[in-house]
């Protein structure tokens, strides 16, 4: 007989909830015709739908409750999960972090889409961000899902940024070279390199002593992603050769390789005497 009496209650709270679940799908279709129309991200935009659907889902449940339980109230229920809260929080403490850090990584609009980034050993291009994780495809074609959390609370390198990144390599030339010659054929060779920026101009510096040679840093600016940076840097490195060695200027082996050499050599003469 109670559950009889309590049937036109529970129809009416069923009711609301499906009243609730239109309104939410009205409700995210008004907010992505709203979103659409302006520059926001994708993963922001999906947060915004996300927090719409979700207050109206509250509002609605509660209603609902209060219909089905006339004593139930929202403090009275804040106050009755406890101890039972907490264990939920310590259960999905993981959830809950990465999705904030989804959150604030929405909103910072830092990393976007189809930038090339580097985290904890991870380097790669994002191929989708979601609140609760991003998924980076390395430059070894790996997809790896990377959890929101890790990106919130360590250091992240995005690479491409901007538009244009430094790149350098360390050219030796030998110690009777004229150095103000070979840091001019250098420079000239580095110019003469399409893909190198010429609004930021490369830079030659006479750097150290080393070994056997007098090494030169040398450093241009060419297009961020890690393609365009391998590339540039490989013809800047062909030209650097081409043009030192049409100067007459020697790159000498370095210290180093010639006494490994060295070393190889008595090595391979001691094993032939012994096996003599």
């Amino acid at each position: 007989m109670g559950f009889v009496q309590k049937v036109p209650t529970l129809a009416i709270a069923l009711l609301i909830l499906l009243v609730t679940m239109i309104v939410a799908r009205s409700a995210v279709r008004i907010a992505d015709w709203i979103t659409r129309r302006s520059t926001l991200r994708e993963d922001l935009k999906k947060l915004i739908d996300t927090l719409v659907k979700l207050s109206i889902w509250i509002v609605g449940g509660v209603i609902a409750l209060t219909i089905m339980i006339p004593s139930f109230t929202l403090s009275s229920a804040v106050a009755g999960l406890g101890i039972g809260a907490i264990a939920i929080g310590f259960a999905f403490q993981d959830i809950f972090e990465n999705f904030l850090a989804g959150v604030v990584l929405a909103v910072r609009d830092k990393m976007n889409v189809g930038d090339t980034i580097e985290a904890e050993g991870i380097l790669g291009k994002v191929e989708k961000t979601s609140l609760r994780e991003t998924h980076i495809r390395q430059l070894s074609n790996e997809l790896t899902i990377v959890p929101n959390s890790l990106l919130f609370k360590n250091p992240v390198k995005i690479l491409t940024d901007d538009n244009v990144r430094r790149n350098e390599v360390i050219v030796g030339v030998s110690y009777d070279a004229d150095l103000e010659q070979a840091q001019s054929v250098i420079l000239d060779a580095v110019n003469s390199v399409e893909a190198v920026n010429n609004d930021r101009p490369p830079i030659v510096y006479a750097q150290e002593f080393n070994a056997s040679s007098i090494d030169f840093l040398v450093q241009w600016w060419a297009k961020s992603a890690p393609r365009d940076l391998r590339e540039t840097k490989s013809e800047v490195v062909i030209a650097v050769k081409k043009a030192l060695d049409q100067a007459g200027i020697e790159i000498p082996f370095p210290q180093v390789t010639t006494t490994v050499r060295q070393q190889e050599a008595e090595a391979g003469s001691s094993a032939a005497d012994g096996q003599a």
